[in-house]
């Protein structure tokens, strides 16, 4: 029997997926992964019987980086990487989902695409092929062998559709996915390292962790930037208006609209005002009624759907985005990333109505439109992409939370208001002559509600009260008086704004968007104030001056929106891979370099904003190199800067940083600082320039002294190192010297704590170990504190086994002390096979002979 292997683009679709092609006749069991799961099934395929499988990845398999050796911050030229090897490396390693599709796929004869329907989702095709090519019986990327399926909805009628009309993986759209990718990588990866290590090297007081460049980034936070610069020169102007008050003939007062509008001159306003006051009545030239309509929709996009999300719902586009796919993987909607605003001549308008005709929020209205027969909605654009989102299913506001029926019930109405009838109105206007200048007042009247029946918003407000007036009548005049007035700013951009702009500019897809957005927030360059308003803060104002002052062309929609065109070509097969990529990387680079050589200029508004590094911080601990004190900079990132030296320590980050005892390490005579997060948190003792620059090549950059080798120091990994860590492959539980009497082991790699020794007056790790592989600790108490069994006040013994430590010791998993002994080496010394370390011994004499036995 034929096996067919199939793969969807996350596991909750999976399951649905196998739900409806197996009739709910599947049975499923969870991958070796822990993530995805297995669904299996019998069934025809393409009349021939056949067994099975499908399952999932989650999201990307692969993402694409520089090799290893360009990921070295402070060893790499940021020009490098635009010529740079690059690679693709498993998204999420956790998962391992490589081998996971190869295992699942081994044996198979057919491999069936059920990913997203659109270009991302053609690229996720070809590395969900690339994974299983050795697995799959024949070639994957041959026709006959892989399969694509293009849906649009996760119900039956849908994908029993897409089942039966299985096409191919795009290999044009995936290549413009890779070149985005790569291009996106080389070019913000160049800028961001070049300004990141520049300017916070010099300034103390910026409110960014990471000062980042995007090519789609940085022109949408542009837009937000000029509109905050038009706020900022704007110069406001008076004006008057003559306003006119009169009495009609059932005793009403009416105020009328002047003609002119406004003058900004205070001296013709006054003339014009003297003009009406000579008159006592104002004559009615004329009263006009006409018919008007307020159009319905047209069918709704995903542009328009963040739009209305972030103006009308209050919702983020980045989190709209999110529910809508939700809401989408349950059924309850199409798929929501579409541009299209056009029904197909084929789509099933009245029978997706009908589905809606029970729901008691807008049932009745439902059923009226129906009686009444369906209006053709309006005719919009037809991208060739995906229908315009739709509801899938009927559902009440008691099954969804709360943003999530917020956003089904604007969806639904939309589509329920694209097939009702357009709503409307009766304008009726009165205008009016006193002494030859020209006065009006209008009002409306509503005649047919239309769709505003069903989006409710957009109805007209309560009826303005038309004057009874009529043709040729005379009113008397109240009062006629000059007001003044103020012309007003701009004000600053809000999402739906920028969205509108980045549409209009090509900026980024119906996909991206919402990321750019929610990029220029989380890196504080923004902040979303009331009304979802975008305000630049001084950084974000200050990189985008920079930039204009050095090359506008980084920070316009231009480049992007040239870019996405020639991207596009490639998804189309109207231009060459390879073409587009070397020219776009070479003009970039060369871009890049101009930049670099002029930035002075971005530095000096630096200048202005923010403080430099030896006007910051708090004097804190020592330096080792000139025994000065340095400074401690809390402003994220936190760091430490010597101003004598002119040299920045990066520490850890988000935790208390204080002083270890003033004790120094013994290799560079900085003092030692201990990072916490607490009592109950994690804690640990480091060296700030050992952390920063590893003086032995088993410790990583920032590594503390629970992973530092140091064969004597005392407060190293070889002198305090216990057991190996149940939670994490290679971790090692490790003494906390900083935490007494509330002692504590915690794991050198995870978060993982074990409590033991309350109360102690000294813990200290022993050389010998146990028969369980952790070492042996001896305890020593005050008489008054003491918990040892008869008051004694010292034990040795395995923190885990020995018997008067059961009640002092948090007992951990049996995997911590079943698992083999490798972190210490040698007969009884610490270092072990995994890192190559030596043997402890004796004691050498003093710190250079130690260091030559470590090497030796």
């Amino acid at each position: 029997m034929k096996t067919v292997f199939m793969v969807a683009e996350k596991p909750s679709l999976a399951a649905s997926l196998a739900t409806i092609l197996s009739n709910g006749k599947n049975t499923s069991r969870k991958g070796f992964n822990g993530a995805c799961s297995v669904h299996e099934w019998q069934g025809t395929f393409f009349t021939v019987p056949a067994r099975f499988k499908m399952t999932s990845v989650c999201g990307h398999v692969l993402g694409v980086d520089f090799i290893s050796k360009y990921n070295n911050w402070d060893r790499v030229d940021p020009v490098e990487l635009f010529s740079c090897q690059i690679e693709k490396k498993e998204a999420m390693p956790k998962l391992k989902m490589p081998y996971f599709l190869a295992q699942e796929a081994k044996g198979a004869d057919n491999l069936v695409l059920w990913l997203d329907c659109d270009k991302e989702g053609e690229n996720i095709c070809f590395e969900v092929m690339g994974a299983v090519a050795s697995s799959i019986i024949g070639n994957v990327f041959s026709d006959s062998v892989t399969y694509r399926a293009k849906f649009s909805a996760i119900t039956e009628k849908d994908i029993k559709a897409a089942f039966n009309s299985l096409g191919h993986p795009n290999e044009n759209e995936a290549r413009s996915v890779d070149a985005r990718q790569e291009l996106d990588l080389r070019i913000g990866c160049a800028f961001t390292r070049f300004q990141t290590k520049f300017f916070q090297g010099r300034y103390g007081d910026l409110d960014s962790s990471l000062i980042s460049y995007g090519p789609c980034q940085t022109p949408t936070l542009g837009f937000c930037v000029q509109r905050h610069d038009a706020i900022q020169t704007f110069k406001p102007e008076s004006y008057w208006c003559v306003q006119v008050t009169i009495t009609t003939k059932d005793n009403q007062d009416v105020s009328l609209d002047w003609q002119r509008v406004r003058s900004f001159d205070k001296e013709v306003a006054n003339l014009f005002l003297q003009i009406v006051k000579e008159q006592k009545q104002a004559k009615v030239e004329s009263v006009v009624s006409k018919e008007k309509s307020k159009v319905r929709p047209p069918a709704l996009n995903t542009v328009e759907l963040m739009r209305v999300a972030s103006s009308g719902l209050g919702m983020g586009p980045h989190h709209a985005m999110q529910i809508a796919e939700r809401l989408y993987i349950q059924g309850y909607i199409s798929y929501p990333r579409t541009e299209t605003t056009r029904y197909p001549e084929n789509f099933d308008l009245l029978g997706t109505l009908r589905q809606q005709q029970n729901n008691p929020d807008w049932g009745d209205e439902v059923k009226e439109i129906l009686s009444n027969g369906i209006n053709r909605p309006k005719s919009g654009h037809d991208a060739g992409d995906h229908p315009p989102i739709t509801p899938m299913k009927s559902a009440s506001r008691h099954e969804l939370d709360g943003d999530s029926w917020k956003l089904y019930d604007y969806i639904t109405r939309h589509f329920i208001g694209t097939l009702a009838k357009d709503c409307k109105y009766l304008t009726t206007t009165a205008t009016m002559v006193i002494n030859g200048e020209v006065f009006s007042v209008s009002g409306k009247t509503l005649l047919d509600a239309g769709f505003t029946t069903i989006m409710t918003w957009q109805a007209l407000g309560k009826n303005e009260i038309v004057p009874n007036l009529t043709e040729n009548e005379v009113v008397p005049i109240k009062e006629a008086k000059l007001t003044e007035h103020q012309t007003s700013p701009p004000d600053y951009l809000t999402e739906s704004e920028l969205i509108t702009l980045m549409e209009k500019h090509g900026i980024g897809t119906d996909a991206s968007i919402p990321v750019h957005i929610n990029n220029i927030s989380q890196r504080n360059y923004v902040t979303v104030t009331a009304g979802r308003k975008l305000q630049p803060t001084t950084l974000g104002i200050v990189l985008v001056h920079g930039y204009q002052k050095i090359d506008q062309e980084l920070v316009l929609p231009t480049m992007r929106s040239a870019l996405e065109e020639q991207l596009n070509l490639i998804a189309v097969g109207k231009a060459n891979f390879q073409d587009v990529l070397k020219h776009t990387v070479e003009i970039f680079k060369l871009k890049f370099q101009y930049f670099v050589k002029n930035i002075d200029a971005m530095d000096q508004l630096f200048e202005v904003s923010f403080s430099p590094l030896s006007a910051s911080g708090k004097a804190h601990s020592r330096c080792g190199k000139c025994r000065r004190y340095m400074k401690y900079i809390q402003a994220k990132p936190a760091r430490l800067h010597c101003s004598h030296c002119d040299e920045t320590f990066s520490v850890p980050q988000n935790g208390i940083i204080k002083l270890f005892k003033e004790l120094k390490c013994p290799l560079d005579d900085f003092e030692l600082l201990c990072w916490t997060m607490g009592n109950k948190g994690k804690s640990f003792v480091f060296c700030p320039y050992c952390y920063n620059n590893p003086p032995f090549k088993e410790m990583k950059k920032g590594s503390g002294c629970n992973a530092c080798v140091h064969p004597t120091c005392s407060y190293s990994l070889n002198s305090n190192g216990v057991c190996n860590c149940a939670e994490c492959e290679f971790g090692v539980m490790v003494l906390d010297p900083s935490s007494g009497p509330k002692w504590k082991l915690g794991c050198n790699k995870c978060d993982t704590i074990i409590n033991l020794f309350d109360d102690a007056q000294k813990v200290s790790i022993l050389e010998d170990s146990c028969d369980c592989g952790a070492q042996t600790a001896h305890v020593e108490y005050k008489p008054e504190k003491s918990r040892l069994p008869q008051g004694a006040t010292e034990a040795t013994g395995c923190p885990f086994c020995h018997p008067d430590f059961a009640r002092l010791v948090d007992r951990p998993k049996a995997a911590v002390i079943s698992r083999p002994r490798v972190f210490r080496g040698g007969r009884g010394g610490r270092g072990g096979s995994r890192g190559g370390r030596g043997g402890r011994g004796r004691p050498p004499k003093d710190k250079m002979a130690a260091l030559a036995a470590y090497f030796v």
